[in-house]
């Protein structure tokens, strides 16, 4: 505990992908950084793990993956699977123990500062236009010109700064020794249209374990206990070890809340960013890190008004049109998900879909707009 106050022009709270992708753009700008986290690196984080195109792209080289995913298959409500292979990966796994150390020593590569078992209890100055902001951390007082705040769902700052969210969902999770299984889910994905409204559930291969979990909204946590129960006797999981057990709750904002304030921005979870339909949050947590990063970096030479509204700007073009079509396809799939079941597991044109959204070779956005895609839907919901 040093009685001296450290400085910088960008702290960063928070260590998942959306804090380090953060720390890593400001630092590469030259930026004097330090990335704040409250757990020691490596940790377990509760999350599927699925690595897709958007977020490929996006990181610092070649990640640490567990396996690339050739094989889907599909089932509605527990029914008769539907399955797809594909020679090329379709996307990859990552134990976010890994991928998070990870990030975080890419993030020291590039010259930020990273601090570990340092917890954020207060923050001040942030409200004041043009002033510095000071941090009270576990290891003493930071004081930046810019604060980018990535400490997810349960973020202090998104809290003051008044995020709206339209939604929040409940996902329970549970990691599997895969034991004697291991080649049955050797290169495959497992997803399951669920009972509730807007639910799923998934099965997702990391070598020596699998992931298993499911989402619907909040509310129902009897019914969606019950779900995850179903789904692992489905699928033949019952038997094996947990090597964790856990829930978490995700947050999607109102397309109006505010991404910051003052001289903090938002990134991540702590923004609630995600796409809606599949709550995929990973690629949402790097892309907006890396722009709150690189506009928190220049913070110092902008006003309190310019560095918000640049940063909204950066966000509307680059990642609020996919939420509104995730936003969509979920509204549809809560009507529909017989629709969406037969649309991607036994039609050439939602496969393909699926595809190349998932490697990053097309976006949501474009998919949804695509006159043969809504023509399938149509077809298959009778319209």
């Amino acid at each position: 505990m040093s009685g001296a106050v450290d400085e910088y022009d960008v702290a960063v709270v928070g260590g998942g992908p959306a804090g380090a992708s953060a720390a890593r753009a400001a630092a590469e700008t030259g930026a004097r950084t330090v990335l704040l986290e409250k757990a020691e690196l490596p940790r377990y984080k509760t999350c599927g793990g699925g690595l897709i195109g958007p977020t490929l792209a996006h990181l610092p080289g070649d990640p640490p993956a567990r396996v690339d995913v050739h094989r889907v298959s599909f089932t509605l409500r527990g029914g008769v699977p539907l399955q797809r292979v594909e020679h090329a990966p379709v996307l990859r796994t990552a134990a976010r123990t890994e991928l998070d150390a990870w990030l975080a020593s890419a993030a020291a590569s590039a010259g930020a500062e990273v601090r570990t078992r340092c917890g954020v209890t207060g923050v001040t100055g942030w409200q004041r236009a043009g002033d510095v902001v000071e941090l009270a951390t576990e290891q003493g007082p930071v004081r930046a010109r810019t604060v980018v705040a990535a400490d997810g769902t349960s973020s202090r700052l998104a809290r003051e700064v008044g995020v709206r969210l339209s939604r929040v969902d409940l996902g329970l999770e549970v990691e599997l020794d895969v034991g004697a299984l291991g080649a049955r889910w050797a290169d495959r994905v497992h997803l399951d249209w669920g009972p509730l409204p807007g639910s799923y559930g998934w099965v997702f291969p990391k070598g020596d374990s699998l992931t298993v979990g499911v989402i619907a909204a909040r509310g129902n946590p009897a019914q969606t206990r019950a779900y995850l129960a179903d789904l692992l006797r489905r699928q033949g999981l019952t038997g094996l070890r947990v090597l964790h057990d856990s829930g978490h709750l995700t947050r999607c904002r109102t397309p109006d809340s505010p991404l910051g304030a003052g001289r903090v921005l938002l990134a991540g979870d702590a923004a609630g960013l995600l796409e809606p339909w599949t709550r995929e949050g990973i690629s949402f947590a790097v892309r907006s890190g890396l722009l709150a990063g690189a506009v928190a970096a220049r913070g110092g030479a902008q006003d309190d008004g310019a560095l918000q509204a640049r940063y909204r700007s950066a966000v509307g073009e680059e990642l609020a049109v996919e939420m509104a079509a995730g936003e969509q396809c979920l509204r549809a799939f809560e009507r529909r998900p017989a629709v969406f079941h037969h649309l991607l597991g036994g039609t050439g044109v939602g496969w393909r879909a699926f595809t190349r959204i998932a490697r990053g070779d097309t976006t949501l956005a474009r998919a949804w707009q695509h006159r043969s895609v809504r023509a399938a839907v149509g077809v298959l919901g009778g319209r």
